[in-house]
């Protein structure tokens, strides 16, 4: 079958897949018509959600799963951390290319070697307003990627993970704080460094406004400081590091 073809076959599958068992069951399939031996489908777990599972399919062999949870590899985890850097797929192989790669990050890699994973291809699955995720297809240790599967893989993930979403309703986007036009300018301002008293007279408005703006903002969100009010706007989606950065 045509790289086309497979991928057009699997979209056809999964307009029919209801269930995450259904999804597990044409991940592996899509999977061994690529010439991949392993695919992992999650949501990540992050400093603010450690505990949050989300969506989580994969077939890796149980006893790299028991070792990859018990040591608690999953914030840490360098394919993970690479991946929420990218808007496109890697290989695992260019991870240092991506990210600082530390000796914990290299131990993970080879604890995983030993347990017979070798090389993967992770798709990105950053979706604003939502817990953040992936798709992965591995290879056993000692195998090459399928290099001629690459785009397919870029497409089957991205198809698999919207599917995981509709399947998964009940992960809709949390409810963030409504800040209004000029608290958000405000806010913005402050994370490009500004001063209040300079964010009022690039902003045309009194210096007691842009106090007051920052302080209900800062209510809104239930924080203390103005680092953390610009770090939670950005997690939230309502700037982003290049707005930041754009003007300063």
């Amino acid at each position: 079958m045509s790289r086309l073809r497979l991928v057009e076959a699997f979209a056809a599958t999964l307009s029919e897949v209801r269930t995450a068992d259904a999804l597990h069951e044409a991940l592996e399939a899509i999977s061994n018509d690529m010439g991949f031996d392993f695919f992992a489908l999650a949501h990540h777990p992050t400093i603010l959600n450690p505990d949050d599972p989300g969506v989580r399919l994969h077939n890796y062999p149980l006893e790299w799963v028991k070792v990859y949870d018990d040591s608690g590899f999953g914030v840490s985890d360098p394919v993970r951390r690479a991946s929420n850097r990218r808007l496109v797929g890697f290989a695992w192989s260019d991870i240092a290319r991506l990210i600082a790669v530390t000796s914990g990050d290299r131990h993970v890699l080879a604890r995983g070697w030993e347990h017979g994973i070798g090389d993967g291809y992770t798709i990105p699955a950053n979706v604003p307003g939502e817990v953040i995720g992936s798709c992965s297809f591995a290879v056993m240790a000692g195998r090459s990627l399928p290099a001629d599967q690459i785009m397919v893989a870029e497409l089957v993930g991205g198809l698999a993970f919207e599917c995981a979403r509709r399947i998964h309703g009940d992960f809709p986007a949390p409810s963030f704080p409504r800040l209004t036009y000029r608290q958000t300018e405000c806010v913005l301002w402050s994370g490009r460094g500004k001063t209040d008293w300079e964010i009022a007279r690039i902003m045309g408005i009194s210096h007691e406004t842009v106090i007051q703006h920052l302080k209900l903002a800062r209510e809104r969100y239930g924080v203390q400081k103005r680092a953390t009010l610009v770090v939670r706007a950005l997690f939230d989606g309502l700037f982003s590091f290049a707005d930041i950065l754009r003007r300063r």
